[in-house]
């Protein structure tokens, strides 16, 4: 697989609109497949594609899939749905030539570019979209480069072929010295006098830095107060159009906060003292504000519920399933937990906290999250009241994040609990015409959660399913909670007791496997940027108010659920009547 020439630039494409609103992009697609690509911005500046199929106007995010960069193959993938690409372009050919649905959910088909009039403005095309890949490709000739003279050759990088309309032909990027250089020591100075003290003694030393190069040093030193230099303190400073202050460096990315606390905590010392937990703590944050709603806000305003639906179909099932993977792991205290938490519960995550006394408050609000988790997937199957095939794939989107959180996927069991509860819920499980229509236009999706999901469900309940930190991000802690808050385990009493004994040793070694589940999580997480609203959308405070409302939520858990619940045995009524 080879990288992708300049031909491959999607940015170059006609099809591709840059930096473009949802509608916007709307007014241009006139017809049943007229499509377009764009970027937004509410994606974090993932392309987007936009098409008009039935009337409506649909959205699509194209995963990116980052890869390990390495010499003649591609940096990042693109994918909608199974099949992954080289490039955006290639994608787009396979589906428009192919005529190949955009989704299974949808069954639209791009068939009709929308031309873009006029160039795109480089500020959002180039420096946000193909920034990615021009940081990769800096990385790695540094990472070629090494001390020797004769490793000079790739010292030198050229951006002519990435460089502004408005840019010097001799706009480069270059290293002047190597890590056992002593030059380093020195304060910077300009390439043609370094070029002029590397005499031709040296058999290895190539010919003389040409002219074009004798710009100032790429090279920015640490402060004289700070330690020694070494090579991998060297900052790349690419010169713009403009110039670039002497003081200044290009911003380098940061890190999400779930990458840099994992830093941290392999920082930290081993040995610790022992500090007696002063509180019941807790992981949600109801006094952050929120962007989707008001202050002030009714249950269920059809206008955040079509904005929510939006969010959802615009990503693939494996980009929600990471959105839903974060917000878990923040939930149950495994990622984001700060110092002074850990010194307050005594323990250094929630997985910990949830099997002592003292985390009772935890095991609450993950017991509260699964339910309303639960109660707004199925709102989002029975609040469909068109025609059936908006109920179908309704459910055939939940059986694929489904099987986007199983193990060896996303591993988030508590997600995975969350959304076979919705589909295995009495209102839902009750629509007979939405089911046979499921297996007959998805049958696939229909055999993996009758063969697949039920049985995995089934094991994890009883505390016999997958646990292995390896294949599994965050474990399924429910049948721990329950138990620990006092529920009866359900079946015959020999057969209880045994499952009893298995949930407690599941506790205890969930316990154990602590660290090796945050570390997963991690890892799962590298390099992911989530979307702000439908990180929000996915919190336990932003679903218990889109639910009851700003003034509803307040009111007891037991009483609001089985209220919620005859709301959605109401609507189920509707929409199939018994016979």
């Amino acid at each position: 697989m080879q990288v992708p020439q300049n031909g491959e630039d999607f940015a170059s494409q006609p099809w591709y609109h840059g930096l473009l609103s949802r509608q916007k992009a709307e007014a241009l697609l006139q017809q049943d497949g007229d499509f377009l690509v764009r970027a937004s911005r509410t994606c974090g500046g993932h392309p987007v594609i936009s098409c008009r199929w039935r009337g409506s106007a649909l959205h699509f995010e194209v995963l990116r899939v980052a890869l390990r960069p390495r010499p003649g193959r591609p940096t990042a993938l693109y994918q909608l749905e199974d099949e992954r690409f080289p490039s955006l372009p290639a994608l787009i050919r396979s589906y428009v030539h192919g005529q190949r649905p955009l989704t299974q959910a949808t069954g639209a088909v791009a068939s009709s570019p929308v031309m873009r009039q006029g160039p795109i403005p480089r500020s959002f095309s180039e420096d946000t979209l193909l920034e990615s890949l021009s940081r990769t490709e800096l990385l790695r000739a540094r990472k070629w480069s090494d001390s020797q003279p004769a490793g000079l050759e790739h010292v030198g990088w050229s951006r002519e072929g990435h460089s502004d309309p408005g840019a010097s032909p001799g706009s480069t990027l270059a290293l002047t010295c190597m890590g056992s250089d002593p030059e380093l020591l020195k304060p910077p100075a300009l390439l043609g006098s370094i070029a002029d003290s590397l005499s031709a003694s040296d058999g290895q030393l190539h010919v003389k830095t040409p002219t074009k190069l004798t710009r100032t040093s790429s090279l920015v030193l640490p402060d004289a107060s700070e330690q020694p230099p070494t090579y991998c303190e060297l900052v790349l400073r690419v010169p713009s159009a403009q110039g670039t202050p002497p003081g200044l460096q290009c911003p380098q990315p940061e890190a999400p906060w779930w990458e840099a606390q994992e830093k941290e905590k392999e920082e930290e010392e081993e040995e610790k003292s022992f500090a007696r937990p002063q509180a019941d703590i807790s992981f949600c944050h109801p006094g952050k504000s929120s962007g989707l709603l008001g202050p002030q806000n009714r249950p269920l305003e059809p206008k955040v519920l079509n904005t929510l639906r939006g969010l959802f179909l615009e990503h693939h099932p494996g980009s929600t399933a990471l959105h839903l993977l974060l917000a878990d792991c923040q939930a149950a205290g495994l990622l984001g937990v700060t110092q002074a938490q850990r010194d307050a519960m005594g323990v250094d995550s929630g997985l910990e906290l949830l099997t002592l006394p003292h985390g009772h408050r935890l095991r609450s609000e993950l017991l509260e999250r699964h339910e309303v988790l639960v109660l707004a997937g199925a709102l989002a199957v029975l609040g469909c009241t068109g025609p059936l095939e908006e109920r179908t794939a309704a459910l055939r989107g939940l059986v694929e994040l489904a099987l986007a959180l199983r193990p060896g996927a996303a591993g988030d069991l508590p997600g995975l609990a969350a959304v076979m509860g919705v589909l295995l819920m009495p209102q839902v499980s009750r629509l007979e015409q939405t089911w046979c229509q499921l297996r007959r236009s998805h049958t696939e999706a229909a055999v993996a959660f009758e063969q697949e999901l039920k049985p995995l469900m089934r094991a994890l309940d009883e505390g016999a399913g997958p646990c292995d930190p390896g294949e599994v991000a965050l474990p399924h802690v429910a049948p721990a909670v329950r138990l620990l808050e006092g529920e009866e385990l359900p079946g015959p009493p020999e057969e209880s007791c045994e499952q009893l004994l298995r949930t407690l040793q599941g506790a205890r070694q969930m316990a154990r496997d602590a660290p090796k589940f945050r570390k997963a999580a991690a890892r799962r997480l590298k390099g992911f940027r989530p979307n702000p609203d439908l990180q929000e959308a996915l919190t336990t405070n932003f679903l218990r108010r889109l639910l009851w409302g700003s003034r509803g939520e307040g009111a007891p858990r037991d009483s609001r659920l089985e209220k919620f619940r005859q709301v959605l045995s109401v609507l189920s009524l509707r929409l199939e009547p018994d016979c």
